[in-house]
């Protein structure tokens, strides 16, 4: 999954592809170098973003889902928590909705996903953008995200979508320590008991270079270190902001036998 931030304040990127044309150019980028989806968002949730209005987030994001479906044929997700901007975004072509509040932010999403078919990421956050790295707590995080997940899956379910239309992220880097950041991708394996796709969005994270103790670090390195210890567990979707880069190591590793046990 190749991400395309339209926004003028993201952690990574910020406003590099906050212009409509320049966002949908590197989309289709993306799509040219392997990405099998391309998510869109207009409002940044890195820790303490400010919100963005919905017609702002409108303004950004409708262009550029138009721009790409017209032009490729990826299928196309919307990083959104506001239904209002998903509904214009589907509306627009976009397939699947990307919800960093587990669809619980918004209580219009969940029936809007059901209507209209929309497959569905619901994502693990402990708070807000604005709270969440304000001192997280767990006991076990591996469990406690994993049973968060579990809640949504069967949330989500009984509302109508069907599992089938239902992926699940474990949020790193929302609201969790460098070190809860790390148990939940050395148990990334552990989230397949839910029976839904596992998206993991580790791409350019602080906790690389804290990780590595190097402030300055280059995250490339570590985010394809990183992709390749989730496709060994078997992760189905790797949020990336560098789709070439790690595409050519995921199928190096692969070339080199790195899915296979010795």
């Amino acid at each position: 999954m190749g991400i395309i931030n339209v926004t003028p304040d993201s952690f990574s990127d910020g406003g590099r592809y906050f212009d409509p044309g320049a966002a949908v150019a590197h989309g289709l980028e993306l799509a040219a170098q392997g990405a099998d989806l391309l998510d869109v968002g207009g409002e940044s949730t890195r820790p303490y973003a400010q919100p963005v209005d919905a017609q702002e987030e409108l303004r950004r994001v409708v262009p550029v889902v138009k721009g790409l479906c017209a032009q490729c044929d990826t299928p196309v997700s919307i990083d959104t928590s506001k239904s209002l901007v998903a509904q214009a975004a589907l509306d627009a072509g976009a397939e699947i909705i990307n919800d960093v509040t587990g669809l619980e932010g918004d209580p219009g999403m969940v029936s809007l996903a059901v209507r209209t078919g929309a497959a569905v990421c619901a994502m693990h956050m402990c708070g807000s953008p604005q709270t969440m790295q304000d001192d997280p707590t767990y006991e076990d995080v591996v469990e406690e995200v994993f049973a968060y997940l579990r809640g949504r899956r069967d949330a989500l379910m009984a509302a109508g979508v069907p599992q089938d239309r239902i992926a699940l992220d474990p949020g790193i880097g929302f609201g969790k320590r460098t070190e809860h950041n790390v148990q939940l991708l050395s148990h990334a394996v552990r989230l397949h008991a839910l029976g839904c796709p596992v998206l993991v969005g580790h791409s350019r994270k602080g906790f690389i270079r804290r990780v590595l103790d190097e402030p300055d670090a280059d995250p490339l390195p570590g985010t394809i270190g990183v992709a390749l210890a989730l496709a060994r567990q078997g992760v189905q979707v790797l949020r990336v902001h560098d789709v070439g880069q790690v595409r050519h190591a995921l199928l190096l590793f692969e070339a080199c036998g790195g899915f296979h046990d010795s």
